[in-house]
């Protein structure tokens, strides 16, 4: 179970193309809810103290709501949505985000809105929330060179790039890719020895194993954590 979980992190990467690649239309989750984070609830989200124009963008009946016969967001008519307007205005007493705010909108992201809202502006439950669909492995122009499902996924965006998989790497080049995946920190010279000359069949096994059970990969799973909840030694003097 463990290694299978080793895969599905190394290969996430190559996932997330092959998902952006399927599935066309813009997904809230994804690909909106993360602008609208960075750019817009600061001045347009949960916080009463800071938002401007009465108007949150992190609710869909605020998005959506009637002003005055504005509306920041009209499902389907780009041209009837304020927002649409704000983020491409060329005046900086128009434009969102403003210039003071120090943050801009990059031509994927305002092309992602746009595309968005002419696809109806349809709204999501935050992922926490939201059930999980199992996904079904897709048909791949060389089966056999498929392990597990996850390989049949990556294949298949190979494929859409017409490409070719990479030749299996030698060992010591995998233990390498181990240790920092897991660690951060490379094999020392005894560990890579070691790795080299053990030939039994799950010598693969046991090293993620061990790595798993060892102190430095439960310090790089929480480094992954203290920088999602933006811990820093200031914020401990603060609080």
């Amino acid at each position: 179970m463990m290694n299978k979980f080793i895969s599905l992190l190394s290969f996430l990467p190559c996932l997330l193309p092959y998902v952006w690649a399927e599935q066309e239309k813009i997904n809230f989750n994804r690909d909106v809810r993360p602008i609208l984070s960075s750019k817009c609830f600061n001045c347009h989200g949960p916080s009463a103290k800071s938002r401007k124009a009465k108007l949150r963008l992190d609710v869909e009946e605020s998005a959506l709501s009637d002003r005055d016969g504005v509306r920041a967001i009209v499902p389907l008519d780009i041209s009837k949505s304020e927002l649409w307007h704000r983020i491409v205005a060329k005046d900086e007493d128009e434009v969102m985000p403003p210039p003071e705010s120090k943050k801009s909108m990059s031509p994927e992201e305002i092309s992602i809105l746009k595309q968005w809202i002419e696809e109806g502006a349809k709204w999501e439950k935050h992922w926490s929330f939201t059930k999980l669909d199992k996904p079904i492995p897709p048909e791949t122009s060389n089966p056999g060179w498929c392990r597990n499902p996850i390989d049949r996924f990556v294949l298949k965006n190979l494929d859409q790039r017409k490409l070719r998989p990479s030749p299996e790497t030698d060992r010591r080049t995998l233990i390498r890719r181990i240790y920092l995946d897991l660690t951060g920190l490379p094999p020392s010279p005894a560990e890579i020895n070691g790795f080299l000359n053990d030939q039994a069949p799950d010598a693969y096994e046991r090293l993620v194993d061990r790595l798993l059970a060892s102190n430095e990969y439960a310090e790089r799973m929480a480094l992954v954590w203290m920088d999602a909840a933006r811990y820093g030694d200031t914020s401990v003097f603060h609080d």
